[in-house]
This record gives C-alpha cells, structure tokens and sequence, in this order.
C-alpha cells in the first residue's frame, strides 16, 4: 500500500539548556547542535524507517539549508521527484530550546514551507488520487490541507491528520478525514473540552467522532492514548523511560502509525509500534536524529510491552 506525506521541512537550530527561558530572560550554558526536522520531514523518515512505501512532497528554498535537506532526504532513501523549490523564499528553520527535563519550547519561520500551496501539488495529483493513505500535517498553509482533505475525500483517499499546530475545524471538514490524532491541547482546540485525563481524552474523542471522523487516537504524552472508533475505546499504557527530549514524539508516532497502515497492520497492532517508537524516540535528543529503526522499535517492544486496556 502507497503513502503520501505531505507537509513541512525544517532545519532546527537547537539549544539544550537547565531550563526553558522566561520571557526577557536569557540562560547561558547550552549545548548546541543543527538537525534536520519539520514536522511533515520527521514524519515522512519516520514512515520510511518503519518499513513504508512512502512518497514525501515538501518545498524547500535555494540555499545552503535548502540543500542539505535534499541531500539529507536522499540519505534517507525518499523519492527525490516531490521536493518542490521556491526560488524566493528562505528555507524553514525552526529555533528550539530543550531543557533537561526533556521538555521543548519551539518558534519557527515557515519560508519555503509557508508557499506550497495546492496548485504546486498539480504534477503530483494522479499519485495522489491513487494512493492508499495521506499523512498532512498544519505546518504548510492551512488552506492547502484544507484543499488536500477535500481532495482526498472526494478521490475515496484515506486522510491521517496530525493537527498541529492546533486549529479549530468545522464539522464539515471533519467529517472527511478517516484519522485524527490530536494531542491533549490539540483535542480541547478541536472540542472546547480541557483534556487532563483518560475520561476528559475519551469526552473530547467522542465529539470528533460524532461529526463524523471514523477513527480519533487522543495522544497523552506519558499516559499513552486513548483510541476511540464505531467499534468502542480502548486505552493504551506506555512503558516508563529516562525522556531526555520530546520534539519529534509526536511526528515519530504519526509516521510509524501511518506506516502500520499502509503495511496492512490491524490498527491495534499499529498503535502499539507507534507508541513503542515515540517512547525511544524521546530517550535521544533532536527530531530526526531521535527516529529509531524499525529493527530497534520492535526489540524495545519486546522488552517493554504496551498494555490495551478495552474501555467499552
């Protein structure tokens, strides 16, 4: 089965700090490193890590950060026929604190990424309309995802949306996406409902599917997540690890569940290895750096089981 990951490529600028700074604060003393991310790029490296057919769509400006990307993606093994270029804008860049509890603050400059419209997906349409599955994120114009879903919809396409960063959306737009998989700040943007806890996950995943979407995973960091389709709930207990930096937690998740879809995984199955690498991926600093193996994922989840607990 094909996938199509479409969205954003970053260069992140990232800082390691004791603390994440206040505002009109400044903190001396971080470690420093340049790594590759963007959340539609960890997504997409994630699925090709995990064993997916995978096609990346993204945009990139001409510059040296532009081009470290493309050879970055090519290292990876992504097709290098959907890595569009605007000439007249900056590559995306993303400035990222980290402090030693593993937490990040995050500020990025879209460039490039902030220009693919729909229209620049034309010589792509005929892959897209045949593809089994669509993995979008919000880090590209809102419209164009807007576009994107209506499209896929109507060509009888299967959507994942990862929306972050959170927006609200009708329940019409809703009502066309197969998987959403909100975070717990992204669910209560989604609902109105504040998410704190399993049963407050399960309210706001309820209200999704009531305008229609077929499947909502409620992401809770250290808790695991609740999934929540036609066919009842059930909760997912994630092991305990030393977390030293969360950035790509959630990308790494959506691109192995993505993965696990496209390999013809039974949803449970694929749940259980997204979350198994999510919870390595946040014992290694950095986005893509932190994305393990599919070899790694699976001897992690040996080792660590993932506990389904069936809700109703």
């Amino acid at each position: 089965m094909s996938l199509f990951t479409i969205g954003s490529s970053n260069t992140d600028l990232v800082i390691y700090l004791d603390h994440i700074p206040k505002i009109g604060e400044t903190v001396i003393g971080g470690e420093s490193s340049i790594i590759f991310g963007g959340k539609g790029a960890n997504q997409a490296v994630a699925a090709k890590r995990a064993g997916a057919d995978i096609k990346f769509v993204t945009q990139l400006g001409d510059d040296s950060f532009g081009e470290g990307m493309k050879k970055h993606l090519m290292k990876e093994d992504l097709p290098q026929g959907y890595i569009l270029t605007d000439k007249n804008q900056p590559s995306g860049i993303a400035q990222i604190f980290v402090s030693k509890k593993g937490e990040n603050s995050i500020a990025v400059a879209s460039g490039s990424n902030g220009t693919l419209t729909f229209d620049r997906l034309k010589p792509f349409i005929k892959d897209l309309a045949s593809a089994d599955l669509v993995l979008v994120q919000f880090e590209i114009p809102i419209e164009t995802v807007m576009d994107l879903i209506d499209f896929c919809f109507n060509k009888g396409v299967k959507t994942l949306v990862n929306p972050a960063p959170a927006i609200k959306l009708t329940p019409e737009k809703l009502s066309k996406i197969w998987m959403i998989t909100p975070n717990e700040s992204e669910a209560e943007i989604l609902t109105g409902i504040t998410v704190n806890n399993q049963q407050s996950a399960i309210n706001a995943a309820q209200m999704i599917l009531a305008m229609g979407v077929e499947h909502c995973i409620v992401t809770l960091g250290e808790k695991g997540s609740v999934w929540i389709s036609k066919n009842g709930a059930f909760h997912f207990t994630v092991p305990s690890v030393n977390s030293v930096d969360s950035t790509a937690a959630g990308d790494v998740f959506n691109g192995y569940l993505a993965a696990g879809v496209t390999r013809d995984l039974p949803l449970e199955k694929a749940i259980v290895i997204a979350h198994a690498a999510a919870s390595l991926s946040v014992t290694v600093k950095g986005a893509q750096t932190s994305i393990p193996s599919k070899e790694k994922t699976q001897f992690f989840l040996k080792q660590n089981p993932i506990e389904i607990k069936k809700i109703f």
